[in-house]
């Protein structure tokens, strides 16, 4: 007898079939069989320079071998030194300051915790988290309240904290969130503690884009009224928006930023939170009680701290950024081609990101023709995972102009089957 798995994001009762993945090789995955799937979404967004990069093997390799794991309370180890020394050349210098955790969700966690903890140490009342329409932030119950509500999260309603909650700045209607933001912020009877964004675009939202002008103008506006402003990168982060971090583009250093997935390459699970050194300074004292309360038994894994070093040995001795543009690049010509179908609407592209929605202009996570699309490009060998009716490509860098190829052509035969004029 053998236990049944529960799959996350999967409705058992539709009977949908799960393939068994057997290995795995740059922007391929294969079955037993051989049978070659092309990895469209870089396995849910975290691959970002392909599956068994040697770097990234080998050095999980070595490390298991020479220390596997131990507590990093009052502990330290070499490659957790050796990863703060080199993520200090890819993050701002006022984020002096980086806590480990495991998952994106608990980097969010943290980041709260550490904005409500900052503020309680000053004796300032300020418990109020600022975020956007459509964010979604994790699974947790913090990263759940911070998220927007509804189907994902109303079963635990009861459990999820109050938030203000300003609109998406919609092109055009920018303004009107903005100022939403700076009327929050004023606020002198219950000033906000933090604001938390995805830069530049919300993933599990819909993958909806916004200007790096308005994320600009967000963060001067959170520093004006002295609200910390928190960026959730870990989607954005490591190269997906078409830099290294999103904020980059807006020239915004955040207050905490947060990141995952891609820190290891998207081998292994590792989380960060960077903060400036005011959050440190404000849990730092002789007074124990004043310590910063989190951790988790697997916090900084010497194993997982192996493959973010390699990580970041790639992005420095590898042509990564090239790689970056050339999908950027061929993402457009593929959006151009596109422009002119009826059935097609809201095309956008953000670094190596692009989405479209089929049939309606309003992406709808529950639409009915998610779970068609979804199986259409599982009967074609191409782990794509619509939003509904939202049509997103998030490939590895590693990917070949042949692949990326294919994965348009899937689409184009996609839309030819289940498009609407």
């Amino acid at each position: 007898m053998s236990l049944n798995i529960w799959h996350p994001f999967t409705q058992h009762g539709l009977g949908e079939p799960i393939p068994e993945i057997a290995r795995a090789e740059g922007a391929a995955l294969y079955k037993a069989d051989g049978t070659k799937i092309i990895d469209a979404i870089s396995s849910w967004w975290v691959q970002t320079h392909g599956h068994c990069h040697p770097k990234i093997v080998s050095a999980i390799q070595e490390q298991s071998a020479q220390l596997d794991q131990i507590i990093f309370a009052g502990w330290t180890h070499q490659p957790a030194r050796e990863l703060a020394e080199g993520l200090a050349d890819f993050l701002p210098r006022s984020l002096d300051h980086i806590f480990f955790s495991d998952s994106g969700s608990t980097a969010v966690e943290v980041a709260l915790k550490m904005a409500l903890g900052y503020w309680h140490h000053r004796g300032e009342a300020r418990q109020k988290i600022l975020v956007m329409e459509h964010s979604y932030h994790g699974d947790t119950i913090g990263a759940m309240s911070v998220g927007a509500r509804g189907v994902f999260n109303q079963a635990y309603a009861p459990l999820l904290f109050d938030v203000g909650t300003i609109d998406f700045p919609e092109a055009a209607a920018e303004q009107a969130a903005l100022d939403q933001l700076a009327a929050f912020c004023k606020d002198s009877d219950s000033p906000p503690a933090a604001l938390i964004v995805e830069p530049l675009i919300l993933g599990a939202g819909g993958m909806k884009i916004y200007s790096p002008a308005v994320l600009r103008e967000m963060a001067a506006i959170c520093r004006a009224h002295d609200v910390l402003f928190i960026a959730d990168e870990v989607m954005t982060g490591w190269g997906r928006t078409g830099t290294i971090f999103a904020c980059e583009q807006a020239g915004v250093e955040p207050d905490i930023l947060c990141m995952a997935k891609g820190l290891t390459g998207g081998v292994i699970p590792l989380a960060v939170t960077a903060a400036k050194d005011a959050l440190y300074q404000a849990h730092f004292s002789e007074d124990r009680a004043r310590m910063f309360f989190h951790s988790s038994s697997f916090t900084a894994n010497p194993i997982a701290c192996a493959a973010a070093n390699a990580n970041l040995a790639i992005w420095r001795d590898e042509p990564v950024q090239e790689r970056i543009d050339i999908i950027a690049a061929a993402h457009q010509a593929f959006a151009d081609r596109l422009q002119r179908r009826a059935s097609v609407s809201g095309l956008r592209q953000c670094g190596t990101i692009l989405a479209l929605e089929i049939n309606d202009g309003a992406g709808d996570y529950m639409s009915s023709i998610g779970p068609e699309l979804l199986r259409f490009f599982r009967d074609h060998n191409v782990l794509l995972r619509p939003l509904g009716n939202t049509i997103y490509i998030m490939p590895p860098y590693c990917i070949t102009c042949e692949e990326l190829e294919s994965i348009y052509r899937v689409i184009e035969e996609a839309i030819d089957r289940f498009g609407t004029s």
